[in-house]
């Protein structure tokens, strides 16, 4: 008769389980959504928060999920209004068109004047970067 063999699962760290991470990205997204948009202050978070966060990421100090098998045949199709989206807020954000073409973001800024609307920006985009550590 076989003897069982030891099973081992590795226990997330504390601070790697949701109950941890969400709260700190929603305060993270609170102290970001203070900030005026544009600011030299909004800028210096942007680049800290993000800095971490890649930092994080290629320190393999988070586990990983697994990646998904592959793309389906409709993925392209949603590639598509990324590409043109990318192109056409370079293409405005370079040619400087001001008010004639401004980008998307400065048109998304009379939505960001709100302080919670700009929390809520700031925790969508702190979660879908976590997302892209854990990958």
């Amino acid at each position: 008769m076989e003897q069982p063999h030891d099973l081992t699962v590795e226990a997330p760290r504390a601070w790697d389980r949701p109950v941890v991470s969400v709260p700190v990205l929603v305060c993270l997204s609170l102290v970001g959504g203070r900030f005026p948009s544009f600011s030299t202050e909004a800028n210096l978070w942007t680049l800290g928060t993000g800095g971490v966060l890649i930092w994080i990421g290629l320190s393999n100090r988070v586990p990983r999920r697994p990646a998904p098998r592959g793309l389906g045949a409709g993925a392209a199709w949603w590639a598509l209004p990324v590409v043109v989206f990318g192109v056409f807020e370079g293409a405005t954000f370079v040619l400087a068109a001001g008010d004639e073409f401004p980008t998307f973001s400065r048109l998304a800024d009379p939505l960001l004047e709100d302080r919670l609307v700009r929390s809520a920006a700031w925790l969508a985009w702190l979660s879908a970067f976590w997302g892209l550590v854990r990958r």
